[in-house]
């Protein structure tokens, strides 16, 4: 630190060495010590006992690889214990590695980020049947808005939709503001790009995830459709109130949600993602980068007005499939999943590569979720209030 003489006689140089020396620290200072797995088992039995929740797993990821992979309590209301390769629902989890698909689509030249969908429809979308895997798209009609959606549209939800049709007012679909100009997370959009890539270009989605990213890391229990097999390590559920509800066997691929896997395998998949595999180097940058600000005051509900300038986030934008964030540890991004009875998450910071994953069978979990981040990799600054809304957050007693 310069002396008060030197700062008096050379005022200039006195501010460059004070710049300087705000600066170190922050590039100095040692990066957070992941914690042993016996702290970790520590720190999660003392959030469990504290939230009610019955089940919840762990896997951490440093430089690049997974150094930790941890199964928790119960996977149904039987009392059978929770294992690393327990088969758990991933819920939204399903939308980061649809978009992890589809940029690999990209990559191949198969299907291009910014040209409109309507490009690879062989009629007007709205002239498509109702099918029951997809969106009421005849609702469309007389709203021409549908011809500029995009694949980045959808994978930074800012196609204008609701988050489904069936929970609009009079279940019908429709495109709230112009594509491309405010985020609004939308189920539905992920629902319209699964439905360009099948019908309009002819692709199984969930062969493509099968060849493109199951098998190649090794995610040998996860699909996107219900397997028989999955039923001998089945992770049933529990709700807020403490209710056991049976895994839901799902029959249709969707690209919003269908997705079954375990902790072992959403590791690799973090692993693999934070790293880069699979993808182009582009691919990668565009992923995780800010692509669009979000401007509203949670995640949920849908459709909220945005707040002021004054009081947004200005680090929290749309990724591709994931929202980008800047904290205390620099650039980082996240993706929630969620259901009655499922609470998921995942956060990477790219700086020294570092990821934690959480799935849990008990959606009592979440409230621990934000101080579970922090103690396996430190202040990140994922946006927690943002993501939970009013949501009370679990903090242990210091």
């Amino acid at each position: 630190m310069p002396s008060l003489a030197f700062m008096l006689r050379r005022p200039r140089a006195a501010a460059a060495a004070l710049l300087l020396a705000a600066a170190l620290p922050m590039a100095t200072a040692r990066p957070h010590a992941l914690p042993g797995p016996a702290a970790l088992d520590a720190e999660v039995a003392r959030a469990m006992a504290a939230t009610g929740a019955r089940g919840l797993a762990v896997a951490i990821v440093d430089d690049g690889r997974v150094v930790q992979v941890r199964a928790y309590g119960e996977r149904n209301a039987r009392g059978e214990p929770l294992r690393t390769d327990t088969v758990m629902y991933a819920a939204s989890l399903t939308k980061t590695v649809f978009a992890y698909t589809v940029l690999q689509l990209v990559d191949a030249g198969t299907i291009e980020l910014d040209r409109p969908l309507a490009g690879y429809f062989d009629r007007p979308l709205p002239d498509y049947p109702a099918d029951r895997k997809y969106g009421p798209y005849a609702d469309l009609a007389g709203d021409e808005r549908w011809r500029r959606l995009t694949a980045r549209h959808l994978l930074t939800h800012s196609g204008g939709f609701a988050n489904f049709a069936f929970l609009e007012p009079d279940r019908r679909l429709r495109i709230h503001f112009e594509p491309g100009t405010r985020y609004s997370y939308s189920g539905e959009g992920l629902i319209l790009l699964q439905f360009a890539l099948e019908r309009g270009l002819g692709l199984d989605l969930g062969r493509e995830m099968d060849e493109r990213v199951f098998a190649p890391l090794g995610m040998r229990d996860t699909a996107m459709l219900w397997q028989p097999r999955f039923a001998a390590n089945l992770a049933d559920g529990w709700t807020r109130d403490g209710a056991a509800v049976a895994h839901d066997e799902r029959s249709r691929v969707r690209a919003a949600g269908s997705m079954d896997t375990s902790i072992a395998d959403m590791a690799r998949f973090a692993a693999a993602l934070v790293r880069g595999d699979g993808l182009s180097a582009r691919a990668r940058k565009d992923m995780a980068r800010a692509q669009l600000p979000i401007a509203s005051a949670s995640q949920f509900p849908v459709l909220q007005p945005d707040l002021p300038a004054a009081q947004r986030r200005p680090d929290l934008a749309a990724g591709l499939g994931v929202v980008s964030f800047r904290g205390p540890q620099g650039a980082g991004f996240m993706k929630g999943g969620h259901d009655d009875n499922t609470g998921n998450t995942l956060v990477c910071i790219e700086r020294r590569r570092r990821c934690v994953v959480l799935l849990s069978n008990d959606v009592r979990a979440e409230p621990a979720f934000a101080h579970l981040v922090a103690f396996a990799l430190g202040d990140t600054g994922a946006p927690y209030r943002w993501e939970y809304g009013s949501m009370a957050f679990w903090e242990p007693a210091r």
